[in-house]
């Protein structure tokens, strides 16, 4: 995975005559800014980056609440059941994404959800719930259900068990999880062809310029892109310990 990043970067701040070489070396010789220039001040950084965050942040935080509770009740259920619904979410994610946008994109033109944050947030959830569902219901039927009865003995609700007991149990299936969505939505680029027609995310914009034939600038916005998702996975690095999960539930 370096590799691939460490090129792109090499390639955004490269010059013509040493990146089309025949013979390209590892380390660059000559370093420029002039594509890094072009990028910065055509206009379409911040915009782009701004709508590909906040798109990506509230489908996170959306999928997290609406998937966690539902995700608890059905790992709570008979295994057959269980099992019944696993399968259901599965068969959901069979679908692909191109056979989907056009007819969302025709309904939420009606609904006047085109070219919004909104419809944006609404069509990435439509890809990113089952998937996440699938994540959690594993993670809490890993947790021993001796941990409800043990709250309920003590007097506490069943939300109150699902917020102060469980969740804090399941923090890294919930992180790892949300990180998959955030990445995934941050990434995605089908529906925002579809449903970005004035700012578009970062995604389309290395999109954009791959069409125009400028491999420098492309270079350029893929390492902004790739930037915040190096961001995301140091942050949230601490959850994917494994012996965070068993400390928690010796706790």
């Amino acid at each position: 995975m370096i590799i691939p990043i460490y090129i792109i970067i090499k390639v955004s701040f490269g010059t013509t005559e040493e990146i089309m070489t025949q013979h390209p070396t590892l380390l660059p010789h000559k370093i420029t800014l002039e594509h890094w220039v072009d990028v910065l001040t055509s206009g379409n950084v911040i915009a782009p980056l701004a709508k590909s965050f906040i798109v990506a942040t509230a489908t996170t935080i959306v999928s997290i609440v609406i998937v966690s509770p539902a995700a608890y009740a059905i790992s709570r259920l008979s295994r057959k059941v269980k099992l019944a619904f696993v399968m259901i979410l599965f068969f959901t994610k069979m679908f692909p994404t191109v056979g989907i946008a056009l007819p969302i994109s025709v309904r939420f033109l009606k609904w006047n959800l085109m070219d919004t944050n909104i419809g944006l947030i609404l069509a990435h959830l439509i890809g990113q719930l089952p998937f996440m569902a699938w994540i959690l219901v594993s993670t809490f039927s890993g947790i021993p259900k001796d941990l409800d009865e043990a709250a309920y003995i003590d007097g506490a609700g069943k939300f109150s068990t699902l917020l102060r007991v469980i969740f804090p149990v399941a923090a890294q299936g919930i992180a790892v999880a949300g990180m998959y969505v955030w990445l995934n939505s941050w990434n995605e680029f089908t529906y925002a062809l579809y449903l970005s027609l004035s700012t578009k995310t970062l995604p389309l914009m290395v999109y954009y310029y791959i069409n125009r034939g400028g491999m420098f600038q492309t270079a350029a916005y893929a390492t902004i892109l790739a930037i915040p998702v190096i961001i995301v996975t140091f942050i949230l690095q601490r959850y994917l310990k494994s012996d965070y999960l068993s400390g928690a539930v010796k706790g």
